[in-house]
């Protein structure tokens, strides 16, 4: 694996350190709630500093209480996201008894949103380039590093751990998940290998990274992609088609990966805001997405019927396309 700055052997040395720089009360439980099924959770909203890289790594965590170590999904938000969003996903992983770890990248997130409106555009353009896109990465092993070796990963299943995001978030799902993309003719290699399955939410293709297969063929995890028929990304200097969603999948390696498109929608619909797409249609797109979600994870992780059928049968009017790679998996 080729080695990254602030990933060297003494970073690990470092992490009781970086433990430490954790600001003084950014333990706060926020909210108990029991959306799903009567599990009560608790939210807890943390600031950690990965010091080696002088980076702060915001976080919430949803727990599910209780005493036996539970899965974990750790969460990347989209470009100009927060650890506070997708919220109606990580409250319904809890709400069922498995913790969602969301993260805050500091240097694509709702800041972007700050400051002179004019600069945007650059704000925007400086966030998607790749010393960010590493960045983002490290973010994942560093809060993978930080929970799982505190007080809080006594109650998190370290062998039972799932990477998803959305849209960036989605690209830095991929390259934890095995993802690679040439750098001087060499493969950069960010996999981070307790990551066991992966959820991609309106994937964007790897921008000017050449043949997509080849880029994606190291994704052998388990894999469930999400996305709908107007899933269409425009942002300043970048535009990506809703096929490129599909194309994401198609050239994944996982030998077993689920994919919905959803009738309609759009790219922001799968973010926290409560009207993008539609506000009927997004409701009932995220209540499927959620269903869908939290059966992919107990089928990757514990071997779990996943139902698939019923699943098809209850949301068939809102989807375009519902693919299985495995077809032993109904």
């Amino acid at each position: 694996m080729t080695k990254l700055s602030g990933t060297d052997l003494g970073r690990r040395k470092l992490l009781r350190c970086a433990g430490a720089a954790v600001l003084a009360g950014a333990v706060q439980p926020l909210a108990i709630a029991s959306p799903a099924q009567g599990a009560i959770f608790t939210t807890l909203d943390m600031d950690w500093i990965d010091v080696p890289r002088r980076r702060g790594v915001p976080v919430r965590l949803y727990l599910p209480q209780g005493v036996r170590p539970v899965p974990l999904v750790v969460f990347s938000h989209g470009i100009g996201g927060s650890r506070h969003g997708y919220s109606w996903l990580g409250q319904h992983f809890a709400g069922n008894g498995i913790a969602s770890l969301h993260m805050q990248h500091v240097g694509s997130d709702s800041q972007l949103w700050s400051g002179n409106v004019f600069n945007v555009v650059e704000r925007l353009r400086a966030a998607a380039r790749e010393s960010e896109a590493i960045a983002r990465t490290q973010d994942l092993r560093f809060a993978l590093d930080i929970l799982l070796g505190g007080e809080l990963g006594k109650r998190i299943d370290a062998g039972r751990i799932v990477a998803a995001g959305h849209s960036y978030g989605a690209n830095t799902t991929l390259l934890a998940s095995g993802a690679q993309v040439l750098r001087h003719g060499r493969p950069l290699d960010l996999r981070d290998e307790r990551v066991r399955a992966a959820i991609v939410i309106s994937a964007p293709p790897f921008y000017r990274e050449g043949e997509l297969r080849r880029i994606l063929q190291g994704v052998t995890v388990p894999s469930l992609h999400i996305t709908c028929t107007d899933d269409v990304i425009r942002i300043p200097g970048y535009y990506s088609a809703a096929e490129d969603r599909v194309a994401v999948f198609d050239a994944t390696g996982s030998a077993r990966k689920w994919l919905s498109v959803f009738q309609g929608g759009s790219h922001s619909m799968f973010t926290d805001r409560g009207a993008a797409g539609g506000r009927v249609l997004n409701g009932r797109v995220k209540a499927a997405a959620r269903d869908l979600s939290l059966a992919f994870v107990r089928h990757a992780l514990e071997e779990e019927a996943p139902g698939l059928a019923e699943w098809q049968r209850r949301h068939a009017a809102i989807l375009a396309r519902f693919s299985v790679v495995a077809p032993e998996v109904v």
